[in-house]
């Protein structure tokens, strides 16, 4: 039965495996037979395993995720950070070590949730998107094509970008701040109560549409990319790289920065518009925001599109992917460490099961 598979699998079980065992106990559930218990162990594997390789991603990548932001929002007519390199020296010069991290408590208090619901979202849909094929292909052996792994991953990040959306909007303020801020926001509860206050409800969804259309690149791309090439090794075994069917972890690593760096790519001018339209309304803003009084165009947007326009108009096509350096040096490391947490924890937890059991 496929129930077995769940839990007496080896180390390095694929993604895609645990998809099409999650597919059958659903499919004993509706035929009214009772799945085994450990199937709840399954999912709560998927849950810890995605909360924790969340939060150990950002935080190994923390200073260059923080630059990335400062790069994309800051006012391009006072330029303080110019460069990757020049923008970790400047920010450890005029902040100390801390200010590298600025926003990462935020960050992972955010990103925890949110990967917990993500990988487990993914590994729901996919069950489902693969039940349907099977039923409409009448092949009761098939598995999930690369499309249907990009509109399972999409739906994966829509549920869990949504369901945490607040929290990243605070986050990206929180993380812009600096020593000669106007005005301090003292924590991400603090940040929540006082834009709700100031600004609305609807601000804390500020860049939640663009948002939503970088999800379907991002997330969807990086796991579509990241499970095909893992099946495409095992099944061609190039140089020999596949031992008793399963893949090394530096393979999975590879697989993961590959996939990671086409999705960043893809979606990267997506992640600056949102990033600009969670500013605007942002009573005293922070000085880089608004370049100390020498702002010549005050950051303010009527919509995506118009935030699109403008931000072309008013500094050229390559503003678009500003940050986009750090952004790529930080997102191989970041979704690989993420990918191969993953499943390294859940292999953990399995083992523990198996001993209790």
């Amino acid at each position: 039965m496929a129930s077995e598979d769940v839990v007496g699998k080896s180390t390095g079980e694929s993604a895609v495996n645990t998809i099409v065992n999650l597919a059958e106990e659903a499919k004993l559930a509706r035929e009214n037979v009772k799945a085994p218990q450990y199937a709840i162990a399954s999912v709560l594997r998927s849950l810890i395993a995605g909360g924790v390789a969340g939060g150990v991603s950002r935080t190994a990548v923390a200073p260059l995720e923080r630059l990335k932001i400062l790069l994309q929002v800051q006012n391009p007519h006072s330029i303080k950070y110019s460069g990757t390199m020049q923008g970790l020296k400047y920010i450890w010069r005029t902040e100390g070590f801390t200010g590298l991290f600025k926003g990462n408590g935020t960050n992972c208090a955010r990103i925890v949730p949110n990967s917990a619901v993500k990988f487990f979202s993914y590994e729901r849909a996919s069950s489902g998107i693969l039940w349907l094929y099977r039923q409409q292909t009448g092949n009761e052996d098939a598995q999930l094509t690369p499309v249907l792994r990009l509109g399972a991953g999409a739906c994966a990040g829509i549920i869990a970008m949504s369901a945490t959306y607040p929290m990243d909007m605070v986050r990206g303020r929180i993380t812009v701040q600096t020593e000669k801020s106007p005005y301090q926001y003292s924590g991400m509860f603090h940040a929540l109560r006082t834009v709700f206050r100031e600004e609305g409800f609807r601000a804390l969804y500020k860049g939640w549409l663009p948002s939503v259309i970088g999800v379907i690149p991002y997330v969807g791309l990086n796991f579509a990319v990241y499970e095909s090439l893992k099946d495409w090794l095992v099944k061609n075994n190039p140089y020999g790289i596949v031992d008793n069917g399963e893949l090394s972890m530096v393979t999975k690593l590879a697989c993961g920065a590959a996939a990671g760096t086409v999705g960043q790519t893809v979606a990267y001018p997506l992640d600056v518009i949102r990033r600009r339209m969670q500013m605007v309304g942002w009573n005293h803003a922070a000085s880089v925001i608004t370049g100390q009084g020498m702002s010549k165009a005050p950051m303010e947007y009527s919509g995506m599109i118009d935030a699109f326009r403008k931000t072309v108009r008013h500094e050229g096509f390559r503003a678009l992917y500003k940050g986009l350096v750090p952004n790529s040096v930080k997102v191989v490391p970041s979704i690989a460490i993420a990918f191969v947490s993953y499943e390294g924890i859940k292999d953990i937890l399995g083992a523990e099961m198996r001993i209790s059991d």
